[in-house]
């Protein structure tokens, strides 16, 4: 699930009962890789993953596709495969801007076009336009080529939530009913044996930095022009405030460098490093497994044996122990392996 301004995590706590907490300020909602317990949905089990987007407000957009194609090539590599994929969009905004518009570029070069069957644009924020204003933005969404219309031509499907478990849970089942898919990047990493720099993703990113730095360079240009004119002038005043703003300057444009550097350099090493990180945590995992068997096979039998000796106790207690016993399973399985390699990725970029 990847998101654009609004919080993904609304939706995944009201669908799966989960805790994740939810930003309250300017900050994004979501800078890690998350995991939510999984549940049971229709006989199903389902883990939703929240990624973050690329309109992120404390990581660099290097950092967030490589987090992002590593979750998704260790995912595809171990065997698992996403039933589907969400894309938040809130109807609330005005219009679609520069950053949203960027951010959807960005998913549908991770995706590929062959996958959007498999992808859902939600529209959420509905309580906070009249309907008429609300359905006037999706209609333009859907219609519009720079917006949603040409994934939707392709198999996509444009759906809304109105904040209700059973809208959530629509949703969900809409995906579920769809074949396993193979995202783009995944594809084209593991299968292909690309370089990061190499797959659509990659290229893009690449290209929007290599055009950020052009633009860049011609500021500085101008800013040349000006300084030597502030020179001649004798105006030193003038002089002293555009030196400040070419170092500002200058300094974006080495980070601007040094991100594009960073992301073909570091994917390969931190791939490699996650991938030991898995194996350690894997035999950490077998070490605790009896200690934990035992525990919870314990707290089983007590609530089991509560239940069994309240038998004649009213239907609310009765249905407070099957939440128990459901709620000890949920947290037992911990997310398996989705959350084991979310753990992974978190302390490979130093979140904890």
């Amino acid at each position: 699930m990847l998101d654009s301004l609004p919080c993904p995590k609304q939706f995944i706590n009201t669908v799966s009962g989960s805790h994740m907490r939810i930003s309250s300020g300017l900050r994004s909602c979501t800078n890690v890789v998350q995991v939510a317990p999984p549940f049971m949905l229709d006989g199903r089990s389902v883990t939703l993953i929240d990624t973050p987007g690329f309109d992120d407000t404390t990581k660099s957009d290097t950092e967030i596709l490589r987090m992002i194609a590593l979750f998704l090539t260790e995912t595809y590599q171990h065997g698992k495969k996403l039933a589907g994929v969400i894309y938040i969009h809130r109807i609330s905004d005005f219009r679609m801007g520069g950053i949203s518009t960027r951010n959807f570029r960005m998913f549908r070069e991770l995706c590929g076009d062959s996958t959007l069957k498999n992808v859902i644009i939600l529209t959420n924020m509905w309580g906070q336009v009249g309907t008429d204003v609300g359905e006037a933005r999706e209609r333009e969404l859907a219609s519009d080529d720079l917006f949603f219309k040409p994934v939707l031509e392709k198999g996509a499907q444009m759906l809304r939530h109105d904040h209700t478990l059973e809208s959530a849970q629509a949703i969900i089942k809409r995906l579920l009913d769809n074949n396993p898919l193979v995202l783009q990047i995944q594809r084209e990493i593991v299968d292909e044996k690309k370089d990061i720099l190499q797959t659509s993703a990659g290229t893009e990113l690449n290209k929007e930095l290599l055009a950020e730095m052009e633009r860049h360079r011609k500021e500085m240009i101008d800013l040349q022009d000006e300084w030597q004119a502030a020179m001649n002038a004798k105006d030193e005043e003038t002089r002293r405030e555009i030196e400040a703003e070419a170092k500002k300057l200058q300094k974006e444009m080495s980070r601007i460098e040094a991100e594009s550097k960073n992301l073909a350099n570091n994917f390969q090493k931190e791939k490699a490093d996650l991938e030991q990180r898995l194996k350690d945590m894997d035999a950490e995992a077998k070490k605790e497994q009896q200690r934990l068997q035992e525990q919870y096979l314990n707290q089983m039998e007590e609530l089991e044996n509560q239940r069994r000796a309240d038998a004649d106790q009213s239907r609310e207690r009765q249905e407070e122990y099957s939440r128990q016993i459901a709620d000890l399973q949920r947290r037992r399985s911990g997310g398996g392996f989705f959350a084991s390699l979310g753990r992974a990725i978190d302390s490979l970029f130093g979140i904890h």
